[in-house]
């Protein structure tokens, strides 16, 4: 599973995901303002943005927004969507990201984060939150209910995206929950396999990780609905928070 995301995010990503739509984001984004409590012009940094539907949605509520993404190939389809030209699109590592701007918040969202062998890389993306986001400013951390992944794993599905049959496979393994994604199509692209991967982490220890770094955690919640985190329950695990320096 080395490096997985270096080849998972390219092309083949747009469609196995293209469900995923910037009105949706938009929704999320409404909610998300409530948490920030930022005024309009605030600048806010994307951290794993992606296709930049949360970039372009957190823009529409009259913020300064930047996107930073290790995928060119999810970064191009950023750009050709934001037509306005609105946001500022940065490639680069999570673990180290290449800008010395800080932001008034910083945001990591739909489950963008927990993907390395190395726990050491995870806290590694906390610090770099930290070092982000201005002093008081602002975090929202949008992960999965560990809990919930497990009793809801969906083992094997299957669908059909014009001539490409997409199969997924799930298992959890090692602390993780991991996903094997297949695309078969006639022809000379064939078929093509995909691996994703991301570390089960539990709200107690997430926690630690967010307090040895520096991160204050006022709220956690289990849903865009803003519902209280229900590890039995909650379909999310978001963490809202501060800078505490």
């Amino acid at each position: 599973m080395s490096e997985w995301y270096t080849k998972s995010f390219g092309r083949d990503y747009l469609l196995v995901y293209k469900h995923r739509d910037l009105q949706g984001a938009y929704e999320e984004v409404r909610t998300m303002m409530e948490w920030l409590e930022l005024p309009e012009g605030a600048e806010v940094l994307d951290l794993c943005c992606g296709m930049g539907r949360h970039s372009m949605a957190l823009t529409r509520f009259g913020f300064k927004v930047t996107g930073v993404d290790l995928s060119e190939v999810l970064l191009t389809e950023a750009r050709r969507q934001d037509t306005e030209r609105e946001v500022r699109w940065v490639q680069g590592d999570m673990r180290q990201v290449p800008l010395t701007d800080s932001f008034d918040a910083v945001v990591n969202l739909f489950t963008s984060f927990g993907y390395f062998d190395n726990e050491a890389d995870n806290e590694r993306v906390i610090r770099e939150i930290h070092r982000l986001a201005r002093p008081g400013g602002r975090f929202i951390i949008d992960f999965l209910n560990p809990g919930e992944v497990v009793r809801s794993l969906v083992p094997y599905s299957e669908r059909q995206e014009g001539d490409i049959r997409i199969e997924e496979r799930r298992r959890i393994e090692d602390g993780f929950v991991r996903k094997t994604i297949v695309l078969t199509e006639a022809g000379e692209n064939g078929e093509r396999t995909y691996e994703e991967q991301i570390r089960l982490i539990g709200r107690e220890r997430f926690e630690a990780m967010l307090r040895i770094a520096g991160l204050q955690v006022d709220d956690v919640f289990g849903g865009y609905d803003a519902s209280p985190y229900e590890s039995g329950s909650s379909k999310r695990m978001i963490f809202v928070g501060r800078r505490n320096d």
